[in-house]
Formats: C-alpha cells, sequence, structure tokens
C-alpha cells in the first residue's frame, strides 16, 4: 500500500525538490533581464540588494533575484551556468538543509547563489571544507565570482599570524577546514584582549563533505593543550615490558570490534612481577594496583594499545622522525592530531622515535557542538542518505536527494568474494590488467596505504596474458551453440602478454602530487591506486583535466624563460581541448572509468563515495569490489562461516563467489558498524552537552571580564560573599558561641583577606552575633581594598583586578577540564550500582562546577587582598610562535623556518628582503604578472608570494 502511495504522489523528497524546481522556472525567467545589464550594472545590483534588506525585506524575498544575479555572474566570470537541479541545491542550503548530490554535479558551484545571498546580511557567512588545498582552490576559484559583484574572500588556512585570519574572518566570505575554525573558536577564548580575537561570530556555515565532517571528525573533539612534565623514559621501560609480555598471547585479550586491549589475570600478575623485579614501584608499597602506583596501570594500558590495536601505515606513518596519524575515512596524514592520555607516547615508545611531553587540556569542543554554534547550518555531499536520521536528531538538518542533471549510466557490480588475500589479490591484478590493455582507465580503491603500496608492489611484476578478441574458427561460423560447447578449441583467440603494469599511487606518502595524480587518472588505460583520500573533493574528468594540464604547461614555459602572452595561452588551450576530446572518447568507447573496490570499509558512505568517482555527468562506467574471507569486516563478522561454506561447496582456488544475498549481508554487517559508531558519537555528545552548558557560561563570563574596563562591583561582591562564607563556616548561623571555630576564622581571614583582627574579643562580647563580627570583618576588608587602591592608583588596580580575574578564571577551568576527564574515565563503573553513568555525571559535574564557581571567588580575593605589589619594568613580551611553510621550488627547504632557504647568500633577512635582486629568481618568473599565480606553486597571487621580493 505504501509503495503503491509512495508512486502515486511521489515521497517527501521528490515533493520538496518539486516545490524547489517550480521555483527555479521563476528565476530562470529573470535570466533574460540580468543578462542585459551590464558588468558595472549587475555589480551594483549587490548595494540595491543590501538597501532592500535595510529596509526590511527578507532574505527570502529577494532569493528568486539574488541566485539570477549570482547566476550571471558565474556565466560571465567562470563561463560555467548553474543547471536548474544546481539551483535547487542552492535553496536547499539557503533553507539549513543538506544537499545530496552526486560525484560531478558541480558542489561547489552550488554554493555560490546560497552563500552570496546570504553574505548580503554582512555577519559573514562561513564555507567549511576538508582540507587546506580545498580551502585555498575554492576561495580562489569561486572568489573570483564573489569580487566580481563586490564581495570580499578570505580563506583560513594552517600557518597564518593573528592579523591575517581577522582579515580573512572580516571579509564577507571566508573559506576554511572544520579544525581551523573549531580550534580558531577555542583560541579566541584563550586570549586576553578582545582586539586579539579573530573570529565575529557564527551566523552562516556551508559544510562541503558534510558527513565526513559533521559524522567522522566528530568522533573526537578538538582540544588545545599545554605540555606537562616529561615522563618519557617511563613510557620506553614500560613498552620494553609489554612488547615482552604479549609475546605470549594468553596474557591479554583483544576485541577488534570494540577496538580494546585488556590484561588478563595472568597478564597482570606478569607484568606486576616485572615491574617489581625492575625496582619501578612507588615507595612503600608491594602492587601493581596500590594507589600510588596508578600511573604505571595507565601506562601499562597504553603500551598494550599501542602494540596490538595501532598498526603502522595503516593507523600511522613515520615521517620525519614523527608519528603521523591517518585519518581512516579519507587516507589523509593529520598533521598536529595526536592521541590523547598517553597514547600517542606510548606508540612513539613502540616505534622508538622521540617521545613528546603529554599534553594538558587547556580548552575543548566537540565538532559537534562548535557546528551548533551557527545560528544557520547546511551543507552538500554525495553521501548522507545512510546518516540522515543523526543529522536530523544532532543537527536539526533535513537530508533531501538532489536528482542529478542526466540520467546515471554506471553499473555497480555484484561484490566477488575470495577465500585469501592471495587469490583476491591475483583476480585484482588480472581485472586491473584487462582494463589497461582495452584502455580503459581505472581506479582502484584500498583501505590503508598499507595495502595500497602492497598492490604496487604486486604490479610491478605482475606477468599477465589478456584476450582482446574472439571470433569463431571457419568451421564454427553459424553454430555459435556448438562452438559454446566446444570451448576456446572453437576460436581463434588474440591475446596480449606482458610483464608490470604502469601506475600511479594516490596516499598520504604522496599528498603533495595528489592534484597532478587525479589530472591523469581518466586517461586511456591509466592505473591509479588510491586509498580513501581519492574519494574527497577529488573529480576525475575523463581524458584529462583542462585546468591543471595548462597550469602545468604555464609552468614549464616559465621555468623555461618563454614568456607566456595571451595568444600563446589561448592556441595552447586549444589544443589540449582537442587533445583531451580525442583521449576522452577512447576512454568512452573503452567503457569509461572502472572503479574496483580492494576491500569494503565499515562505513557504506565511503564505498558509495568510491563509486560515485565513476558515471559523472551521464558518462558511462563501471564498479566492482573484491572481497575475500580474511578482510577485516568479513573477518570480524562472518570470516570463518564464510570461509567453511566456501570449502563444503567445493570453491577452488582462485574461484569467487557473488550472489545480490552476500551484497545484502555484508551491508547488514556495515550497518552494525554504523549503528555502533553512532552510539558512540551519541554517547560522547551526550556527555559533552553537560560540559557545553558550563563552557558557555564560562566563555561568556570571560568575555564579559575581557570588555569591561571597571570590575571593582564584581570584585566587590566575591569579597563580600567569601565574608559571608568563611562565617557560616566558622560560626554556623544557629549553633551555641561555644560551638564557634574562632581560631579558623583567624586563620582564613588573615590567609584570604590579609587582616589581623580581635576576632577573639569579638566572640567574647555578650551577645555579639555571627551577622555583627561579619559585619566588621567586611567593614576592615573594605578598609584595606580602599588603601589598596589608594597606594596604587584606579587605573592600575583597575587593570590589576581584570588580570587577576582572567588568569584565575583560565586556571581553574583548566583544572575543572582535568577533573571531568578523570570524572569521565570512572563514572561508567556507577553502572554496577544499577546508577545511569550519565545522570551520575551530570550532578557530579554540576557539584565540580560549583567547586570552580567557589574556588574562583576565593582566589581572586586572596590574590587581590595579600600580593605584595612592586613596581618594576615588564619584562619583555614573548610573541607566540606560529610555524609558517612555503617550500622553496628549487630546494625544497621551508623559506619561512630557514631564511638561507630563500637566500642563498645570507645577505638579506627581515625587512631587508624587499631588495632581494631580480637575479636571485629562477629563470623567467621576473615576467610573471603580478595578479597570477605565483609559479612556485604555493597557491598565492605573484604579487603576494615571490614577486612581493623584488
Amino acid at each position: 500500500m505504501l509503495g503503491f502511495a509512495k508512486k502515486l504522489f511521489g515521497s517527501s523528497n521528490d515533493r520538496k525538490v518539486k516545490d524547489f524546481m517550480s521555483r527555479v522556472q521563476k528565476i530562470n525567467a529573470l535570466e533574460a533581464k540580468y543578462a542585459a545589464l551590464s558588468d558595472d550594472e549587475l555589480r551594483m545590483m549587490t548595494d540595491a540588494f543590501r538597501d532592500r534588506i535595510a529596509q526590511g525585506e527578507t532574505l527570502d524575498k529577494i532569493l528568486n533575484d539574488a541566485f539570477a544575479v549570482a547566476r550571471e555572474a558565474s556565466k560571465r566570470v567562470l563561463g560555467q551556468r548553474q543547471y536548474d537541479v544546481q539551483l535547487t541545491g542552492g535553496m536547499i542550503l539557503h533553507e539549513g538543509g543538506i544537499a545530496e548530490m552526486r560525484t560531478g554535479e558541480g558542489k561547489t558551484l552550488v554554493a555560490v547563489a546560497p552563500v552570496y545571498l546570504n553574505a548580503l546580511l554582512g555577519k559573514g557567512v562561513h564555507v567549511i571544507t576538508v582540507n587546506d588545498y580545498l580551502a585555498r582552490r575554492d576561495a580562489e576559484w569561486m572568489g573570483r565570482v564573489y569580487r566580481f559583484l563586490g564581495l570580499e574572500v578570505g580563506v583560513i588556512v594552517n600557518g597564518l599570524s593573528s592579523g591575517q585570519r581577522q582579515a580573512s574572518y572580516g571579509a564577507d566570505i571566508t573559506y576554511g577546514t572544520n579544525n581551523e575554525f573549531g580550534f580558531d573558536y577555542l583560541r579566541d577564548n584563550l586570549v586576553y584582549d578582545r582586539r586579539e580575537m579573530v573570529q565575529r561570530g557564527h551566523h552562516f556555515a556551508i559544510v562541503d563533505e558534510v558527513d565526513s565532517i559533521l559524522i567522522d571528525e566528530a568522533r573526537t573533539p578538538l582540544i588545545i593543550s599545554g605540555p606537562t612534565e616529561d615522563r618519557s623514559e617511563l613510557y620506553k621501560i614500560v613498552d620494553g615490558l609489554v612488547k615482552t609480555l604479549i609475546q605470549d598471547k594468553s596474557t591479554y585479550d583483544l576485541d577488534e570490534k570494540q577496538r580494546q586491549a585488556l590484561l588478563t589475570e595472568e597478564g597482570s600478575e606478569r607484568i606486576e612481577q616485572m615491574l617489581e623485579e625492575g625496582g619501578h614501584f612507588a615507595e612503600d608499597t608491594t602492587g601493581l594496583y596500590d594507589a600510588a602506583n596508578i600511573s604505571l596501570v595507565h601506562h601499562t594500558n597504553q603500551a598494550l594499545r599501542a602494540n596490538t590495536l595501532y598498526q603502522r601505515d595503516k593507523d600511522y606513518i613515520i615521517k620525519g622522525g614523527e608519528i603521523i596519524l591517518i585519518d581512516e575515512f579519507t587516507g589523509r596524514m593529520m598533521q598536529g592530531r595526536r592521541l590523547s592520555e598517553g597514547l600517542h607516547q606510548a606508540i612513539e615508545a613502540k616505534e622508538d622515535v622521540k617521545i613528546m611531553p603529554e599534553n594538558q587540556t587547556l580548552a575543548s569542543v566537540t565538532i559537534q557542538n562548535y557546528f551548533r554554534l551557527y545560528e544557520k547550518l547546511s551543507g552538500m555531499t554525495g553521501t548522507a542518505a545512510t546518516e540522515a536520521q543523526e543529522f536530523l536528531d544532532i543537527y536539526k538538518m533535513d537530508v533531501l536527494e538532489v536528482p542529478t542533471n542526466r540520467p546515471v549510466q554506471r553499473i555497480d557490480y555484484d561484490d566477488e568474494v575470495y577465500r585469501t588475500y592471495k587469490e583476491k589479490n591475483q583476480a585484482i591484478a588480472m581485472q586491473i590488467a584487462e582494463c589497461h590493455v582495452k584502455g580503459q582507465p581505472i581506479l582502484v580503491g584500498t583501505v590503508s596505504i598499507e595495502k595500497s603500496e602492497q598492490l604496487s608492489e604486486l604490479l610491478r611484476s605482475f606477468a599477465y596474458e589478456v584476450e582482446i578478441s574472439r571470433k569463431p574458427k571457419p568451421e564454427y561460423v553459424g553454430r555459435e551453440k556448438e562452438a559454446q560447447k566446444t570451448g576456446d578449441a572453437a576460436y581463434d583467440i588474440q591475446t596480449v602478454k606482458g610483464k608490470g603494469i604502469p601506475h600511479s599511487v594516490l596516499n598520504a606518502r604522496q599528498h603533495e602530487q595528489e592534484a597532478y595524480i587525479v589530472a591523469d587518472a581518466g586517461l586511456p588505460g591509466a592505473v591509479t591506486i588510491a586509498t580513501n583520500m581519492a574519494g574527497r573533493g577529488t573529480d576525475i574528468q575523463l581524458g584529462g583535466n583542462l585546468e591543471m594540464r595548462l597550469s602545468k604547461w604555464r609552468l614549464d614555459q616559465r621555468n623555461l624563460a618563454i614568456e607566456v602572452t595571451p595568444e600563446a595561452e589561448k592556441a595552447e588551450e586549444e589544443r589540449l581541448k582537442a587533445d583531451i576530446a580525442v583521449q576522452k572518447e577512447k576512454a568512452l568507447a573503452a567503457g569509461g572509468l572502472f572503479v574496483l573496490g580492494t576491500e569494503r570499509h565499515e562505513s557504506r558512505r565511503i564505498d558509495n563515495q568510491l563509486r560515485g568517482r565513476t558515471g559523472r555527468q551521464g558518462d558511462p562506467g563501471t564498479s566492482k569490489f573484491f572481497l575475500c574471507c580474511e578482510d577485516d569486516l568479513l573477518r570480524i563478522f562472518a570470516g570463518d562461516r564464510l570461509d567453511a561454506i566456501m570449502r563444503n561447496f567445493g570453491v577452488a582456488e582462485g574461484e569467487a563467489i557473488s550472489h545480490p544475498w552476500l551484497n545484502r549481508a555484508v551491508e547488514t554487517a556495515q550497518k552494525r558498524v554504523e549503528t555502533r559508531n553512532y552510539d558512540i558519537r551519541k554517547n560522547l555528545l551526550k556527555y559533552d552537552d553537560v560540559v557545553n552548558d558550563q563552557r558557555k557560561a564560562v566563555f561568556e563570563q570571560r568575555q564579559e571580564f575581557m570588555d569591561s574596563n571597571d570590575l571593582s562591583e564584581l570584585v566587590g561582591e566575591f569579597r563580600n560573599d567569601v565574608i559571608v562564607d568563611l562565617v557560616d563556616r566558622f560560626m554556623p548561623p544557629k549553633a551555641y558561641a561555644e560551638q564557634w571555630d574562632i581560631d579558623g576564622l583567624d586563620e582564613k581571614v588573615k590567609s584570604t583577606l590579609g587582616l589581623t583582627l580581635p576576632l577573639h574579643d569579638w566572640a567574647a562580647e555578650e551577645g555579639v552575633s555571627n551577622e555583627e563580627v561579619e559585619e566588621r570583618i567586611r567593614e576592615a576588608a573594605d578598609t584595606r581594598a580602599a588603601e589598596r587602591l589608594e597606594q596604587l592608583g584606579e587605573s592600575q588596580m583597575r587593570g590589576l583586578e581584570k588580570q587577576f580575574l582572567m588568569q584565575m578564571i583560565d586556571m581553574q577551568w583548566r583544572e575543572h577540564l582535568v577533573h571531568l576527564d578523570h570524572l569521565r574515565g570512572v563514572i561508567g563503573l556507577r553502572g554496577y550500582g544499577q546508577r545511569d553513568p550519565l545522570n551520575e555525571y551530570k550532578t557530579e559535574a554540576f557539584s565540580l562546577f560549583e567547586t570552580l564557581l567557589h574556588e574562583l571567588r576565593h582566589n581572586v580575593t586572596r590574590w587581590l587582598m595579600t600580593v605584595e605589589f612592586r613596581f618594576e619594568a615588564p619584562p619583555p613580551m614573548d610573541m607566540p610562535e606560529f610555524k609558517e611553510i612555503h617550500l622553496n621550488p628549487g630546494t625544497g627547504q621551508n623559506e619561512m623556518a630557514n631564511p638561507m632557504a630563500q637566500n642563498p647568500e645570507g645577505q638579506l633577512t627581515g625587512d631587508d628582503r624587499s631588495k632581494l635582486p631580480v637575479e636571485l629568481l629562477p629563470a623567467g618568473w621576473e615576467r610573471t604578472p603580478r595578479n597570477a599565480d605565483c609559479p612556485c606553486g604555493s597557491g598565492r597571487k605573484f604579487k603576494h608570494c615571490h614577486g612581493a621580493l623584488i
């Protein structure tokens, strides 16, 4: 019945998209009107829209006109006109939803119209991308449209100074990565002067590849941390002991599903004995689990996890003597990201590289709670439908699937399942050879760097024989059935033999060459082996990428000192277009791009992303996954059963089984993993929501302190609260005078208020009440505060009050985060007592927060009332260090870190670099136009890069 109703009335998605498409027709009707305007008249429409908004019109009222203007500007600047489906996607983004659009549908261009419309409010629009490369590329590419319409565009990438960040956030539109935006938010809440803050609010954000950022990355929070004491020697000692211990597998239990490793009872006894024999226990302790040895337990557990759960070239790589984590979803290096709670140090000890000190959390926020700061949030991706419920539950965002501009012609074959890795890899290599010989480009997706390099090694020496034609022998012409029964003997078969298949490898080790490798992946016969990094923000165009080939030609010409004239560039562009058209026809004739998955990922979205690389814009294409019983997903969930079934059915070596039921079984396993991961993220969010309310309160209070020039009233309230607190504590309201603790009160009044008062005499007076004593202490404290104010002067005292308050709230918040981390680690044990750990966490966290506020009042009052002032010249301020990276094209060294890399003569540094002689630039670079891209490949304009030095 439901199926019939859906066919009759359409799905909810279809009805919503239909409504948007009807509005698109109204936008199309305006196209001729704006096409008739001159460039200046079109640009002036921006001011006209702003005037209409100032007069009270809503964005929805001017949407049709604004979208029509943005489309016309795109046509003139980029030579690209948004399709109707792209405008539909733009309206979904404007309304705060998620537009699911297939690969090749031009999602980057989809964002232009809604970004332009929302930027008219002047509150800033943030466009979030998955990496710095895409942020730079899109800011430059789409920025041409925005600048044409009179809007400013900024970009936030790693290595910018505070001033550069402020300028970028001050622009109408700001591009950047989720990490940069999140860390800037945290840093803004650590500065001591509002002028040092870089962000100006959270009005509207469009998240590109929204599922990757808001789902995959949301499993771990963003953390800003500072170093603690160095314990590197202890990590090395414990790592050596654990490596010896785990040689006996009975000493630990490994749960790959839950990613946990725990010592067995035997393992605990043996490690305890080894630590005791090595003299590593604290003094006067005899057991590993004594309170004083709790850090040894922690180090042992982390060393066990590092040695059993984390694998080199899968979870991390070693580069430049450092452990660099690999993003399991994108396959990219996560520069600067470190595992917390000593796990990263345990991995460094395991690999015998330099152990960096552990870090203390200074500020943290989850991805979910950062993006929920935005008044309006939207996103776009090719794969969001499988996580639609999570987007709705956490971010209140609806997922709408936008139809393709042209019908999809991709063929998705059933998975082929083999028994062993060896059989599967041989089948994969044979499939690659067949595609390569017939001129069909093939993209091979692997799940890790290690697997991609193993396959690359196999292809280098793989011997193959591929059939290229098969014709029936003369005696079998017209007798097809008989020929089929006879087999190969009835045919004249022509084959091609060869050894070694040329290919490119794209993984985190080749991160820098990504754009060039992807640009050539659509050439006839091209073989590209890639980790998941090829599934995000990349567009494989059959026949080659015109923009990348033209860019490479420009660079070659400049390196040869040949001047690039507009005429020469135009001629080369026409030649390249013709060549690409020829190559595309060859690739299409061979069947289009073949996508081969070497393993199923634990998330269906990642598999769908890989499939989505082919069949763009109505092109033909093919996808197939090759699996085996030894793959992680199958091995964990059904490997033994499946292997037994294949043996019982007599599946020979090298043969595969393939059936739609198998596909469904694999998808069921993936759904189970996705559900578990969603539960992890949801659980993380529930606990962080408790902290988030406290975080907001502290950050808002901190900003109030920062903005105020006179905090004397607040300091007076703190002082009064402390006095009330002390008197209530040592002279309880309903207690008899004999029960008062005057000695304790006297000691606290001296240490907290810096006052020596005759409290014993006051307490001995006939009929004196605690309220009277409290009032006398308050008068004495107010008098001392007034004396100190007179001693210091109004402006200096106000400055000290502000400084003490800011420093103390930061210190208290850091300690509070440590306490919450410890609480989070043990609160699960309350479940054994039939108590809900989450409710217990809320109660305990609230109690800890009350303690924070109590200690804040006491500590600020103690500092301001007891600190001795000395007037000396202030010490020189150390400027924070920013790591800026710009590689010299000739040497590959970082010019920012090493001036000699930039200036071989070593004579010109600092401001003198503006005098750099033209002769020191590579040949031909001096003729580069000021507004052209710098030939060094940095992505910046020449005048802002090497051109700034001459």
